[in-house]
């Protein structure tokens, strides 16, 4: 078993190394201008030669937030769940445009993305929805990101490399048709940078926002080592966005930037770092499929907790506090399996993953731990409960008795 995961590993790493035939660059250019007005952007999408594109098939969800819909060439809107929109864009130079509405509430009053006369925060996978791209064999599209910003404001902060004054470039190795995802923040804003590592850290936050940014930068500068000992891929750049009521009060991470609420202690009262959580989110990436997401968000809140402990931010006493809140929290769970779970599932899945790490610890006289768990899902991609299971017992050299148990069935 364990031959075979390490060799699944290693031509995966090879097929990465081979070589790339060029291709023809063609530009794909977006545009943004925020519209605070009426609570919108307009963004145009321009491919300078349509004909390297056969189609773009546009995922609009329920298909309220987009309208306006302007395109050169063919344009074919399709109601539904979802609601589809099929580009097929004229052989020139070619244009597609839409709006987008910024605010999304949520039914408790507060808000997910929001756009105020001074500021929107925003995510880019709102702006451009998903699409299948279908283009011309021989083609690579090099895209770029552009803000057309309102009035009085005066920049932009997004997780892509800046090329320019409000420009971006947008190139995702994992994806076919780039588009600019994760979070966003515009208008009047307040920001600290530093450069951690390899990666250029901002903390940004409209002003006025009681973002505690410098705060934010010491925590991560303080367990910035111990992330960099456990992950193996760092991105060249992380944004950490923020705001205060009535933006949501939590965080959530996306493409290599992370959001939030500037009321949110940066470790809570149960002794564990929202920030810290996220960002092995944002590291991390691991998809989990098949009703495993107790894999991510089991890992992110075991390292929330345990790169703080290993920077010496928790004493053994707290730490064992912890752990007991955590047992407490989840006696009554049965299973860990589902599209989305449980805060009760998400305590008991840290259980099992530390008994996981002491077992591996245990087995392999401390040579193997947890770790090499982790950074195998990396690279594996995608992962689900079965394929963890096997891949936790090539680590662990034999079957694992703590992986042996009703709550993964």
């Amino acid at each position: 078993m364990a031959v075979g995961w390490r060799g699944a590993l290693v031509v995966g790493l090879c097929a990465l190394s081979a070589p790339v035939w060029a291709a023809k660059k063609v530009d794909l250019d977006y545009h943004v201008r925020l519209l605070p007005q009426s609570d919108q952007a307009e963004v145009r999408l321009t491919l300078a030669q349509g004909a390297a594109v056969r189609s773009l098939d546009f995922d609009l969800g329920d298909g309220s937030h987009y309208s306006d819909f302007k395109a050169d060439g063919q344009w074919q809107l399709t109601e539904g769940k979802p609601a589809r929109g099929v580009w097929r864009p004229a052989a020139e130079k070619a244009s597609l445009t839409w709006r987008v509405k910024i605010s999304h509430g949520r039914k408790s009053g507060s808000f997910d993305t929001r756009m105020t006369p001074t500021w929107a925060l925003m995510r880019g996978d709102d702006l451009v929805p998903p699409a299948r791209l279908d283009q011309q064999d021989g083609i690579e599209l090099v895209s770029r990101l552009e803000f057309e910003l309102p009035t009085g404001w005066q920049s932009v902060e997004t997780a892509w490399p800046r090329i320019g004054k409000n420009k971006f470039r947008i190139d995702n190795v994992s994806r076919l048709f780039d588009r600019p995802t994760g979070w966003m923040l515009a208008g009047h804003l307040g920001s600290r940078r530093t450069r951690l590592g390899e990666t250029e850290v901002t903390v940004a936050s409209p002003r006025g926002q009681g973002m505690r940014r410098m705060d934010v930068l010491t925590l991560l500068t303080f367990v910035w080592p111990q992330v960099q000992a456990v992950f193996p891929r760092h991105p060249t750049k992380l944004l950490i966005v923020g705001a205060n009521d009535p933006m949501w009060r939590g965080s959530l991470s996306a493409h290599e930037s992370i959001y939030l609420n500037s009321r949110l202690p940066l470790v809570s009262e149960s002794g564990t770092s929202p920030v810290v959580r996220e960002l092995a989110q944002v590291f991390g990436r691991i998809n989990d499929q098949q009703r495993s997401d107790w894999i991510s968000e089991g890992f992110a809140e075991y390292y929330a907790i345990e790169l703080v402990r290993r920077a010496g931010g928790m004493s053994d006493e707290r730490y064992e506090g912890l752990h007991g809140k955590l047992v407490k929290d989840s006696q009554k769970v049965t299973s860990l399996r589902g599209e989305q779970i449980s805060a009760a599932q998400v305590a008991k899945a840290v259980l099992l993953l530390q008994e996981l790490d002491r077992e591996i610890r245990l087995k392999t006289r401390n040579k193997r731990s947890l770790d090499d768990v982790l950074r195998g899902a990396m690279h594996l991609g995608s992962i689900d409960t079965k394929e963890f299971v096997q891949l936790s017992e090539s680590v662990l050299g034999e079957s694992s008795k703590v992986l042996d148990t009703g709550l993964l069935q």
